[in-house]
């Protein structure tokens, strides 16, 4: 493996078209807010556009201001227009693994992870909940390569689970089906967490203890917040004050699934998978894992803690 991450892979599908990176002009104080999906990213958009924005006074909703570059929805010229006129410090999102990245090393990357099994629940209700609009959109849209996006079959969970663990959707994975791996995703960025420019952080510590978590991003982001101002910052991104402005913190309003941003914000908590898989179900989740995961990573993936 190098030393540093190397673009290996073009990731393109119904969702991706990692080459869009390619027309990206980046800043030196330039943030990267990455993971697989349903890991909390738009929770680390509202983290940092707080931290940015101590006063509260955001200039848009974080996801607005915090494009999801790689996604082939949104025109990319709209995207690089936007970005090249925010005269604050921008934060740019991305769900690739770090192998289909453009590695800057003036950028700040932010890798945020979650237990895979949880990431499973919240993906359940993302995918049987979008509209049938944005799944034909999203297949109809001029230059998407690969198969066309297969719209949620049935209430079946069991078997979603089956498929997500045994199928992939690109050639080099094993898992993840009709998304992308998430186990892949988080092994690529693990792998170079030693860089000083890469910093981990996982969901379960952030749902333990924000503040503390809030206090190492904005560290590792060279961010200072004023004493007085942490309260409220806390306060603001919490669960229940963003669902309550749904509409304001999820990506395009919530206009992807049914039932808005009230089900896009939906609960936010971890362990329900406990009460849903199976002994059995959970074998293929081992099998995943050891396909695709190094032991290290696999127990940060599970139980968190520093990096």
């Amino acid at each position: 493996m190098s030393d540093l991450p190397d673009r290996s892979r073009v990731y393109q599908s119904h969702h991706f078209d990692s080459t869009r990176w390619d027309y990206f002009e980046p800043r030196d104080d330039d943030i990267i807010i990455a993971t697989s999906y349903k890991a909390g990213t738009t929770w680390t958009q509202a983290i940092v556009a707080h931290l940015l924005f101590p006063d509260g006074d955001l200039p848009a909703g974080p996801a607005e201001m915090s494009p999801w570059l790689d996604m082939r929805l949104a025109p990319l010229e709209l995207i690089l227009n936007g970005l090249r006129a925010q005269g604050h410090r921008r934060f740019v999102k991305t769900h690739l693994p770090l192998d289909g990245m453009r590695y800057e090393k003036k950028l700040k990357y932010l890798y945020v992870a979650r237990d895979a099994r949880d990431v499973f629940m919240s993906l359940w209700n993302h995918y049987t909940n979008m509209t049938d609009e944005t799944v034909t959109l999203m297949n109809l849209l001029a230059g998407r390569q690969g198969d066309e996006f297969p719209p949620a079959a049935g209430d079946d969970i069991h078997a979603f689970w089956r498929d997500w663990m045994t199928r992939g959707w690109f050639e080099w994975e094993s898992d993840g089906w009709p998304y992308w791996s998430h186990l892949y995703n988080v092994q690529s960025w693990w792998n170079f967490r030693h860089l000083p420019n890469i910093e981990l952080v996982h969901y379960g510590d952030m749902l333990e203890d924000t503040e503390r978590e809030m206090r190492r991003i904005a560290a590792f982001l060279e961010i200072e917040v004023p004493e007085n101002r942490w309260a409220s910052i806390v306060e603001a991104v919490s669960f229940q004050e963003m669902k309550s402005k749904g509409e304001f913190y999820a990506p395009g309003g919530g206009q992807f699934w049914k039932g808005g941003a009230e089900t896009f914000l939906h609960k936010g908590t971890n362990g329900r998978w406990r009460d849903i898989l199976s002994d059995d179900e959970m074998k293929l989740y081992d099998a995943a894992c050891e396909r695709t995961l190094s032991a290290d990573c696999r127990k940060w993936l599970e139980n968190g803690g520093t990096v």
